[in-house]
């Protein structure tokens, strides 16, 4: 968010208190924006803090856990995928405001007083309500959006679930504060009202009395991301709840709410949680006849259709029972310890690419991003229980076998012997275990064998025993990636 912020840790406390937008103007003012801290990147290890801290206390109020495994996996992919363009291109959605403020402001508010500094926070966020609440009115910008609502549970995860094209259209919205607030103040503020949203996608916090009154709180998110009829198009807000007071936009929280959309996508496949509803619009808009109404789909609401109002029909929305269930194909217990194992590893990958992005070159960072992407697409694949996730996986061993002999990606001598016994099963294959005569590659039952069989190989770590267990691996596509990401990640 802050385009050359300095790499100085900030103290523990303002990280903690950054979460709930409570520092102080005196100890979060700065002159330029160079030196606006990235608050964002350094509160990262909070959020697992408080994402652990939420399951465990979750367990206890509810005697079982808040967290699905393959929801939050997709959630927290829609978070990294999200970031990733971050790693190219640092600060691109200031670049406008700055522009606007070197040449057309119209008064120079002083960067350090405190009045200019409440005054962001208002301007910041009463910008954010009419953005969001646009993101939800408006079908082209709903596709931007609705990713962060698709998720069917509502965790600390689900805050993470970001839009990865969303941010660069909603920059356009904060261009009139440029006329008096100063980018350093601004970029300060940007960052605060997004963090402040992280601790409200809650279910453990009930009600905070009073404050219920001003603050958006983790009640009043709730009803925003519910898809029951008296929660939709509600509570926008950012920080406050004031600005749905105003404008007509509050519910108070009811009855249960049921969270995700209101006709759930089913999938945990990154390029479709983030992309389905375009495409849904590309299909729609050329099926629309008449110029005039192929405008309204894309710039009237999601539910419109012809001859309705510019929202579509309230009475169209899918009745809820309250005995809905979630999409939730179920995984083997060793299928999920190796998902959960391999999103770490790319977790890992992540943060380094970040930690060292300005020292590596433009073709290492953008084949490291590739990479990424591909390995969360083959966990999303995995997750849905689909047949092709064995070939994915096959395709994701080849291509970092691939990118460490070419010196992308760190090399280690097991992990590369691993690889290439994989490459070697895929040249010269074995006899399908299902015992179909057609080609492993066109065999669904095989490849979800192939899946199942990483049972008795899912948590093998010891580096020694590799040239032993590879022999057994022979036979095994995906285990092989699997025990060989481990080794990578021991030897580290």
């Amino acid at each position: 968010m802050a385009a050359g912020a300095p790499a100085t840790a900030l103290p523990a406390s303002q990280r903690l208190r950054a979460l709930f937008y409570a520092l102080q103007p005196s100890e979060s003012s700065f002159r330029s924006l160079r030196e606006v801290p990235s608050y964002v990147d350094q509160v990262v290890p909070l959020f697992i803090v408080f994402i652990l801290l939420e399951l465990v206390v979750s367990s206890i109020q509810r005697h079982k856990p808040s967290y699905r495994i393959n929801d939050a996996i997709s959630s927290l992919s829609a978070g990294i995928l999200s970031q990733l363009p971050e790693a190219v291109c640092r600060g691109f959605e200031l670049t406008g405001y700055v522009y606007i403020w070197e040449n057309y402001r119209l008064c120079e508010l002083p960067w350090d007083s405190s009045w200019t500094w409440y005054l962001t926070l208002l301007g910041v966020d009463f910008t954010y309500y009419w953005f969001h609440r646009l993101a939800h009115e408006v079908n082209i910008l709903w596709a931007t959006h609705q990713t962060h609502h698709s998720s069917e549970d509502y965790n600390l995860s689900t805050a993470l679930r970001q839009s990865a094209v969303q941010k660069y259209i909603s920059w356009v919205f904060y261009l009139p504060i440029a006329l008096i607030i100063p980018p350093s103040v601004c970029a300060v503020h940007l960052q605060f009202n997004l963090l402040y949203q992280f601790w409200i996608h809650t279910e453990v916090i009930d009600n905070l009395g009073p404050l219920e009154w001003i603050l958006n709180t983790p009640s009043h998110h709730r009803v925003h991301h519910g898809r029951n009829p008296y929660c939709i198009d509600k509570n926008y807000g950012g920080t406050l709840i004031i600005w749905d007071r105003i404008f007509g936009t509050f519910e108070a929280e009811k009855e249960k709410v049921i969270y995700g959309l209101t006709h759930p996508i089913n999938t945990f496949e990154p390029f479709k949680v983030q992309l389905h509803h375009l495409t849904y619009i590309w299909s729609v808009f050329w099926a629309t006849p008449g110029f005039s109404n192929k405008l309204s789909v894309i710039f009237k609401g999601p539910g419109w259709g012809p001859g309705k109002p510019r929202l579509g029909l309230p009475e169209e929305i899918p009745v809820i029972t309250g005995k809905e269930v979630p999409f939730n194909p179920k995984l083997p217990v060793h299928l999920c310890v190796y998902a959960v194992i391999h999103f770490a590893l790319i977790v890992t990958l992540y943060i380094d690419l970040f930690a060292a992005a300005a020292t590596l070159s433009q073709v290492t960072v953008l084949l490291r991003i590739g990479y990424i992407i591909l390995t969360l697409t083959s966990i999303g694949l995995l997750m849905d229980k689909r047949p092709e996730a064995a070939r994915w996986e096959t395709v994701r061993c080849t291509v970092f076998l691939a990118l460490q002999k070419l010196g992308y990606i760190k090399t280690y001598p097991s992990l590369m012997f691993a690889y290439e016994n994989q490459i070697h099963y895929e040249v010269f294959p074995q006899p399908d275990t299902c015992g179909n005569t057609q080609p492993k590659k066109e065999c669904r039952d095989c490849n979800m064998d192939i899946l199942d069989s990483l049972d008795h190989f899912s948590l093998i770590f010891i580096n020694k025993t590799i040239l032993k267990i590879s022999k057994m691996l022979i036979h095994t596509k995906t285990s092989l990636c699997f025990t060989s990401s481990i080794f990578s990640a021991t030897e580290n």
